[in-house]
């Protein structure tokens, strides 16, 4: 009995062994593998620093995580973009002031559009009757086609000033008369009679019979048996 006993002690003494032993293999093997590691993470400190420095930089040109300005989700193309679309606006607020008659100034802004689109390229309207912006889709008609009359027309004054002073002489404006009223339609054509005193070709394309007294030249176009003929 005690002979049996003492078997089975030495038999736990020796399976106990064995685990130390597996113990401290495990502890020594995993010992390694941090140790190279750690090694790995030192030799890959600078390769990590780049990368960080690439995603930094493939962020702010994406516009991610805030992009170029602090709370704004703004592209850096964008970015540049609204410096330029910043000159734009300011020429086109000078003739879109004379054709509402002090009314509206256009504005640049970085705010981000609806749906999380990016920022930096919108146009708002001030108001100078409010004293608030507002947005260009509340802008009736009439008003839309003389914002649109002046964004063009301040595009083309930077492109000038852009290209060394090269001058857009020709211009060519298709309808969007008839959706103005009187007071706004002299607005307008007084902008365009400044044009071509300043030496520019203005061509309209319009059936509102207002302008007939305003323009000095005409082309009148004729449809006879649905083929357009030029009479005058």
């Amino acid at each position: 009995m005690a002979t049996s006993k003492d078997d089975a002690a030495r038999e736990a003494e020796r399976q106990a062994n064995r685990l130390v032993d597996a113990v401290e293999q495990h502890t020594a093997t995993l010992g390694r593998c941090r140790q190279t590691l750690n090694d790995a993470v030192d030799d890959g400190g600078p390769m990590r620093e780049r990368y960080d420095m690439v995603r930094s930089l493939a962020d702010l040109a994406r516009g991610d995580k805030g992009g170029v300005s602090s709370g704004t989700r703004m592209k850096l193309s964008n970015y540049v973009l609204s410096a330029r679309l910043t000159q734009v606006t300011t020429a086109a607020s000078t003739r879109l002031r004379t054709m509402t008659d002090g009314r509206y100034t256009l504005l640049q802004t970085d705010d981000s559009g609806h749906g999380g689109r990016q920022g930096g390229l919108g146009i708002e309207v001030l108001d100078a009757f409010s004293g608030r912006t507002r947005s260009t889709q509340s802008l009736s008609g009439g008003e839309s086609f003389a914002a649109s009359l002046a964004l063009a027309l301040g595009l083309a004054d930077v492109v000038a000033a852009e290209a060394g002073g090269i001058s857009l002489d020709t211009l060519f404006i298709d309808e969007g008369f008839g959706t103005l009223d009187g007071e706004s339609l002299n607005g307008v054509l007084d902008i365009l009679d400044g044009l071509r005193s300043g030496g520019r070709t203005v061509g309209v394309v319009s059936h509102v019979a207002d302008m007939k007294e305003r323009i000095p030249t005409h082309v009148l176009v004729e449809r006879v048996d649905r083929v357009s003929h030029i009479v005058q």
